[in-house]
């Protein structure tokens, strides 16, 4: 893996905020891609069923206050990469990989940042401008920014289909969900497909509620380089 990139690492990791790559804002091979609908999407028009999936996927992900876990990143060409990842609702998020990559992507609440300690390359985009915006936003929306266009089931849960609803463009992100027998539902993996059909998938592994993290995780100023 050895050309592993920064829009590769955003277009994965960057699709929890649902707008996917499409959003303006954020480096992703999608942009400026016309979609094949043109102007508004209008949703489909769901059962009761899909319904009540749809709003415990909001229910859930509005749920998400603080935690950590694990996750597994899988790009186009079949290339795996892992790492730890937390949130702070409202605002804050951060993925760190593993070495030999060793990156860290950080939400600190206004800004995404940003390092890759291998080029000793630091960015930083607004948050308000990439799609970390809508996951990390005090109130979670499916029917604003983005627009469900599928609902279906499976052994273990139920799978989203969502695009950009305002963006003329293309590219879809799908988010599977578990569900247990009482009902409850958990964020299993998601998938974002680009406007090259390219597809790269996040599985978190593991996920544990943690309301003492630690405030420092989610500050990532850039780093004084050595010259």
């Amino acid at each position: 893996m050895t050309d592993l990139n920064k829009r590769t690492l955003l277009l994965g990791l960057t699709a929890t905020g649902l707008v996917s790559a499409f959003a303006s804002g954020l480096p992703a091979a999608a942009q400026n891609s016309k979609n094949q609908f043109g102007g508004l999407i209008t949703p489909p028009n769901f059962n009761a069923a899909d319904k009540a999936r749809i709003k415990k996927a909001t229910e859930y992900l509005q749920g998400l206050a603080t935690g950590q876990g694990r996750f597994e990143q899988t790009d186009y060409k079949g290339r795996r990469t892992t790492g730890n990842w937390y949130i702070a609702r409202p605002g804050k998020m951060r993925f760190e990989y593993d070495p030999p990559y060793s990156l860290l992507i950080v939400s600190d609440g206004k800004n995404v940042n940003m390092w890759d300690p291998r080029l000793q390359s630091f960015d930083s985009y607004p948050l308000s401008e990439t799609p970390l915006s809508l996951f990390l936003a005090r109130q979670i929306r499916l029917d604003q920014g983005v627009v469900v266009t599928a609902v279906s089931s499976n052994a273990q849960g139920f799978i989203l289909k969502a695009r950009d609803r305002r963006k003329s463009v293309e590219g879809n992100i799908t988010l599977g969900f578990s569900q247990s027998g009482d009902g409850g539902v958990g964020l299993r993996e998601w998938t974002i497909t680009d406007a090259q059909n390219r597809a790269t998938t996040v599985q978190l592994t593991s996920f544990t509620r943690d309301s003492g993290l630690n405030p420092s995780l989610f500050v990532l100023n850039k780093p004084q380089t050595k010259k």
